[in-house]
């Protein structure tokens, strides 16, 4: 019955003429769209990978209210959402700061989530642990009921497989996938929308507006550019942002000379070892991510993998590590690009920053 019931919600259409809305305009986010019309919100999604076409629509009618007679195309969402699964530690993070946390009923990757409010749900089973994020436990999902599901899409991932047959609308989360750091924050109000909490998301929005935009102003006043190098090799690649990726973006308002700038797209690009070694190998300052228990060192990694040591920033001990072990990184930083901003200026300007030191990268030992 609960899934037949959410299909028809999910599917329910009018007949007639689609009615419009009013667009609203957003400040930053260039992958949605949103329209208000008489008794409902319309989002739509533009696909990253194809901006001509639609990723996904919702449309948001209140709970409390009486289904208008008709509505636009989209997936239909009664609001507040009381009940969601959540696939990643970045929207638990995010839904517990709008004040949402207590809706949150399902995760994957519980091992990864260290959040209060996730850590309490699961030890006393008003979360449930959904397993894998790309092999979810099927029967667990449909035993929770969650009203939604909130997915990253991937390029050429092939959807959902079983998930989307269960007729659980799911909510695209694809805000990884913006411009600009400020984009990517923005959808904070289209999520917030969901769950009734447009105000408190605003709010967050505009300390984050202007306080990112303060940074920029300070990173500007730089004197010199450090060539910058991110990330490790995993497997046989090495995953850096492309230029035009919210990450390339936030490197330039830094004030790096970013090594792969040039990189087209909004996302990343996997590179060979040896590639990243012939662009890279004079690179100033090195950032990298670690999941260790143990502090992570120069000693470690030259063992993890020896060639490291032909970047000058190994040679020079100019590299910092972000520790997802020990931090908050995923659940703080992408819809607070302020707060990774001034990591980045405190390690590549310091003199902008009296004395100031970063919260999420450290020196890496030796």
């Amino acid at each position: 019955m609960f899934i037949l019931t959410a299909l028809l919600s999910a599917c329910q259409r009018a007949s007639g003429p689609e009615p419009q809305g009013k667009a609203l305009k957003l400040s930053y986010a260039s992958l949605l769209q949103c329209e208000r019309g008489e008794g409902f919100t319309r989002w739509s999604i533009v696909n990253p990978w194809d901006s001509t076409s639609v990723l996904r629509q919702y449309v948001l009618v209140p709970s409390d209210s009486t289904l208008p007679a008709h509505l636009p195309e989209g997936t239909l969402i009664r609001t507040p959402l009381r009940r969601a699964g959540v696939a990643t530690s970045v929207h638990c993070g995010m839904l517990d700061e709008l004040g949402c946390g207590g809706a949150i009923a399902g995760v994957c990757e519980s091992q990864f989530i260290d959040l209060p409010v996730v850590t309490r749900g699961l030890a006393d089973g008003s979360i449930a642990d959904f397993g894998n994020g790309m092999n979810p436990d099927i029967e667990r999902i449909m035993a929770t009921q969650p009203d939604v599901l909130l997915l990253t899409p991937f390029e050429h991932s092939g959807g959902y497989g079983r998930v989307e047959r269960l007729g659980i609308p799911i909510v695209e989360c694809a805000e990884y996938m913006e411009t600009s750091p400020l984009g990517r924050a923005e959808w904070l109000r289209f999520y917030a929308t969901l769950f009734g909490a447009d105000d408190r998301a605003d709010s967050i929005f505009h300390q984050v507006e202007t306080a990112y935009q303060s940074l920029v102003a300070t990173a500007a006043g730089a004197t010199s550019h450090p060539r910058l190098l991110t990330e490790m090799l995993y497997g046989t690649q090495w995953f850096v942002p492309a230029g035009g990726s919210t990450m390339g973006l936030m490197f330039s308002d830094a004030a790096a000379d970013y090594i792969f700038a040039e990189l087209e797209g909004s996302g990343s690009a996997g590179l060979s070892f040896e590639a990243v070694l012939n662009t890279a190998q004079d690179a100033d300052v090195w950032l990298i991510k670690v999941n260790q228990q143990q502090p992570y060192s120069y000693r470690q990694m030259q063992a993890d993998y020896a060639p490291y040591a032909h970047f000058r920033a190994f040679a020079n001990r100019n590299i910092y590590v972000c520790d997802l072990a020990h931090n908050h990184y995923y659940e703080q930083t992408p819809f607070h690009p302020e707060r990774l901003l001034r990591d980045l200026i405190c390690i590549l300007h310091p003199e902008l920053m009296q004395g100031q030191q970063p919260v999420y990268y450290k020196p890496l030992q030796p």
